[in-house]
């Protein structure tokens, strides 16, 4: 049993409940999970306690690969993935090119099946006039289709009424929305410079507000129950947009589903003032009001899963006036320890974190064996000392950018080890850089 690893004495957080175990894991997957496991031959682990919690999946994240390598790729990323306990990604086709072909897909997996040291698929990008091939997009092995109803990189707002009935009424798969009302958008904005005001970045919020996002968010929804489309809405942003989703624990019934990221429940407006065009990004960041009520909303389950949508830019980049200042913030090597900050606030028990940013997820996006911590899965995991915290410093960033709106903050938990297939890709310290993780399979009919 060259091959297999056993964990004892961890603290297992897997489908409501928290249970000290130990682990068995034999050829990259989870063999067996009992009250005592003992077995000849394994590398035997001593968790002393610490909380085993099944890898998260982000399913929504930008590793600029191909077209940005000044901001990003996706070895730097996956490797600040794997520190923030994140174990899958599913990456966005606001790439250089955009990713409109079936083609330009297939090179996405082929880059990352040299350079990610974690899980990953890659969504098929939509466009005006590429609807055609759009819906060529394998189902068992691509994450689903991406539509920016608001602006994005190079050809991928699509506007066109007739272009977005013909893919909503046809397109088998799961599709992903941004958004955000353009016209509506320029309107604020044309109404901000008529009045003569000074732009800085706490105007963001004003720009891109809440009627651009509940106006495109309504818009989505609507062709989605014309059509009986499988919808997924992210970065929910406001409490308005709250009310068009409904509540439920099995997000394939509800077929029409959401996702908040972690900055729009971490930061509100008034950070505006310390951290500027850091915390620009497209939906804003808005009031306390839209935050408190986006986390009370993950808690009842209107909104079903966490995400990042990390978008890193170079700190040059971010550091010129507001108008010229990029969108986006790096987060995937803190999304764990941010819910976890949050967690104390609301009261969050761990399974409710495993819930939102592993099993629903994982449920959601049909994955074919991750998410969970089950006998027979992928060996996916996190070790975690919820006891202890960690000070965001610029030193122990690993994304390419080299910066993060939480430096000097400190974060509750500590993420001790992830393990991705069997393989520990982060000690705690370090990223092992031999590791390679694999394209993500769905279970879809």
């Amino acid at each position: 049993m060259a091959d297999s690893i056993l964990i004892k004495n961890a603290y297992v957080v897997n489908e409501g409940l928290i249970r000290l175990s130990d682990v068995l894991i034999q050829n990259g997957r989870f063999e067996k999970i009992a009250n005592s496991v003992s077995v000849n031959e394994a590398q035997i682990i001593d968790a002393n306690g610490l909380f085993l919690l099944p890898g998260c999946i982000d399913d929504q994240v930008h590793f600029r690969e191909p077209g940005y390598p000044e901001k990003a790729d996706m070895h730097t990323e996956s490797c600040a993935a794997a520190a923030g306990g994140v174990t899958s990604y599913m990456e966005m086709p606001n790439t250089v090119p955009n990713t409109l072909t079936q083609e330009l897909l297939e090179e996405k997996y082929q880059r990352a099946s040299q350079k990610s040291v974690v899980n990953y698929s890659f969504y098929m990008g939509t466009s005006n006039d590429n609807a055609e091939e759009v819906l060529k997009t394998n189902l068992s092995n691509v994450c689903g289709v991406k539509i920016f109803m608001g602006a994005s990189t190079g050809n991928m707002l699509v506007d066109n009424e007739r272009t977005l009935n013909f893919i909503f009424a046809n397109s088998e798969s799961l599709i992903a929305v941004h958004c955000e009302d353009e016209l509506i958008i320029k309107n604020n904005l044309a109404k901000l410079r008529n009045r003569g005001v000074k732009f800085d970045a706490g105007l963001h919020p004003q720009i891109r507000d809440r009627s651009a996002c509940f106006s495109s968010s309504s818009h989505a929804i609507a062709l989605a129950k014309k059509h009986g489309t499988r919808l997924h809405v992210l970065h929910i942003s406001t409490k308005d947009e709250l009310k068009l989703f409904n509540p439920g624990s099995d997000p394939l019934q509800k077929k029409i589903t959401a996702e908040a990221c972690v900055h729009h429940m971490f930061f509100s407006d008034e950070d505006y003032v310390e951290l500027g065009n850091k915390i620009k990004c497209n939906p804003a960041i808005k009031s306390k009001e839209d935050r408190d009520a986006i986390r009370l909303a993950l808690q009842s389950n209107i909104i079903d899963v966490v995400a990042t949508d990390h978008a890193p830019h170079t700190i040059i980049e971010k550091q010129q006036e507001y108008a010229m200042a990029p969108a986006g913030l790096p987060l995937v090597q803190h999304p764990v320890l941010m819910m976890l900050t949050i967690a104390d606030e609301m009261q969050w028990p761990l399974t409710f974190l495993a819930e939102k940013m592993s099993h629903q997820v994982a449920r959601l996006f049909q994955i074919k064996e991750r998410g969970f911590i089950r006998e027979g899965y992928h060996a996916d995991f996190y070790l975690l000392d919820p006891d202890k915290s960690t000070t965001v410093s610029k030193h122990q960033l690993l994304y390419k950018c080299g910066w993060s709106p939480l430096e000097g903050r400190t974060l509750r938990g500590r993420i001790s080890s992830t393990w991705v297939n069997g393989k520990e890709v982060y000690n705690g310290e370090t990223v092992n850089d031999n590791i390679r993780g694999e394209r993500l399979i769905f279970s879809r009919n």
